[in-house]
């Protein structure tokens, strides 16, 4: 039976059903793609793998946890990842991660699992990716572990929050002796499971989709220097200058010091640049304003409050400025009410307190009551990040807006997995490029009504689709597997009735049910054959392209 681990009283949070709840209990190993494995209830790594279309070997026994599972209260389910043809990253659920090398899997007389690394690395996680990568001669095996873990501060929302920790493992040289040790870690934490987090196959970055953005907790002397930069940032930030403006004239106001007097100001005024110097210092304010100004008319004065006012006539009257210096943003633009007004009054007629104004137009705008309800999506919008592993930082951030997360999958184990994303009511599948840059996300496949189809599937649980994109695949908690095919051509004639056009291709839509009522806890999808894990049993459905 499969080492299934229910959610306790204290993990009631969704987070924790998206995490734990929902975890696919059963492993692809894409680089082998005809064997899949899950853990059994002893702690046995178990694999089986197709001989005939439709037939599995016997579950064979290729590596078996060191501790007593049963004996750990707190513990979540055991996880497992295929980091490369050879290497895997497995945990026990306790908070203890292995790092095995397999040799080539797959095969009965070669496949032999060897643990080179062991440790113990705090609370209890799961591993959700894994690289294995080679860096300047030195083998390392990058790992994601995600924890869903208490915050006492959190008192408005869930009371959790989420820790993705990055943890490398890399071989290292102490006194002739070689061995696996933990490298390098680093923390993210967010407010939401990510739907998707996966490390570039260089281990220079990671990339994160999720509905609430994650951040890297650093040491404390990292936030001491960050709180110093921070200070400085925002010391730059504060407007050296205020200015406003009409239609035919700009007024600048500068704070200046007390001890600052009319003789120790100059003011240069030129068609098309101002220049503002205070004693003997560099320029105040120096550079080509955005458009001419009439600079024999122009004037400053001091104000009683020490502000230095400097008034500019428009040389053209009417247009707006939306810039004084060209370049500089270390001023501060101040709108008159008036003017706010008037540009409210100017956009009225783009808006209405009515989702509908004029119903019998031609072509009216949405209307929200003619949606269904399996097209209304969350109100938070999940966003796509990249994180640079050196700086730590953020580098591209892509707002997904009404785009839902649907599933990910992996076409080729040398990239990164695939994720695809809601498009209106297709789903298209979208293949990261860590190494371009330029284009970072390419669309490799559509699959077309899939994002309005899965949506009335109020009782999904996984979704998958098949590496070479021939179907995509769902199943709902108990028994029912619905796949759809890519559209194929007909080998026979066929018409529309309604529009008298033929008919080239059809997409094909089939519905499996499983003959057991035990929930189904694992779901992975391969060019041919679906795999379905329930508690006691594993079904293996051919999907035959050719009809």
């Amino acid at each position: 039976a499969v080492a299934e681990v229910k959610l306790r009283d204290d993990q009631y949070t969704l987070d924790h059903m998206r995490a734990f709840g929902m975890y696919n209990y059963l492993h692809l190993d894409s680089w082998y793609q005809d064997n899949v494995y899950y853990i059994d209830q002893f702690g046995r790594v178990m694999n089986l793998s197709v001989t005939l279309d439709t037939a599995l070997q016997k579950p064979r026994e290729v590596f078996r946890l060191p501790t007593d599972l049963t004996a750990y209260d707190n513990r979540l389910c055991a996880s497992v990842h295929f980091s490369s043809s050879t290497w895997v990253t497995l945990s026990d659920g306790t908070g203890r991660l292995y790092l095995i090398k397999s040799g080539k899997r797959g095969s009965s007389a070669s496949e032999k699992w060897e643990i080179v690394f062991n440790e113990e690395l705090g609370s209890p996680f799961i591993i959700t990716h894994s690289v294995s990568f080679v860096k300047s001669d030195m083998h390392s095996v990058a790992v994601l572990l995600l924890r869903v873990e208490k915050d006492e501060l959190d008192t408005k929302g869930s009371g959790f929050h989420i820790t993705l920790e990055w943890v490398t493992v890399a071989e290292i040289s102490k006194e002739g002796d070689r061995r696996y040790e933990v490298f390098k870690r680093r923390v993210l934490q967010g407010k939401s499971v990510p739907h998707y987090a996966a490390i570039e196959p260089s281990g220079d970055g990671l990339m994160i989709v999720s509905y609430k953005p994650f951040k890297f907790i650093q040491d404390e002397d990292d936030k001491l220097e960050e709180n110093d930069n921070t200070e400085a940032t925002n010391e730059k930030k504060d407007p050296l200058y205020y200015w406003q403006q009409t239609e035919d004239d700009v007024t600048i106001t500068v704070h200046i010091p007390q001890d600052i007097t009319k003789d120790d100001i100059k003011v240069r005024f030129s068609p098309d640049n101002i220049c503002v110097t205070l004693k003997d210092q560099p320029p105040l304010m120096e550079g080509k304003l955005y458009s001419s100004v009439d600079h024999e008319s122009c004037t400053w004065i001091i104000r009683d409050n020490k502000s230095l006012e400097v008034s500019l006539i428009k040389k053209n009257e009417g247009p707006r400025w939306p810039e004084l210096i060209i370049g500089d943003t270390r001023g501060e633009f101040i709108m008159d009410p008036s003017q706010c007004s008037e540009i409210n009054e100017s956009l009225m007629h783009l808006t209405s307190e009515v989702m509908n104004p004029d119903p019998e137009k031609e072509t009216p705008p949405c209307n929200a009551q003619e949606l269904e309800e399996c097209d209304a999506f969350l109100e938070d919008s999940a966003s796509l990040c990249r994180f640079d592993g050196d700086t730590l930082k953020v580098t591209h951030v892509i707002n997904l807006g009404s785009n839902q997360y649907l599933f990910s999958v992996v076409v080729d184990p040398r990239e990164m997995p695939c994720f695809c994303l809601r498009h209106d009511v297709d789903a298209l599948l979208w293949q990261p490029h860590s190494d371009q840059p330029e284009n970072m996300w390419e669309h490799i496949a559509t699959f077309n009504a899939l994002g309005y189809v899965q949506a009335s599937k109020q009782d999904k649980k996984f979704m998958a689709c098949a590496p070479d994109y021939s179907y995509a695949a769902l199943c709902e908690c108990l028994r029912r597997v619905f796949i759809y095919r890519q559209p194929t051509p007909l080998s026979t004639v066929l018409y529309n009735r309604k529009e008298g056009r033929q008919v080239g291709q059809v997409a094909k839509q089939l519905v499996a049910t499983l003959e057991a009522n035990d929930p189904i806890l694992g779901f992975q999808a391969t060019t041919e054959r679906l795999f379905v894990l329930t508690t006691k049993t594993l079904f293996l459905i051919k999907v035959n392209s050719g009809n």
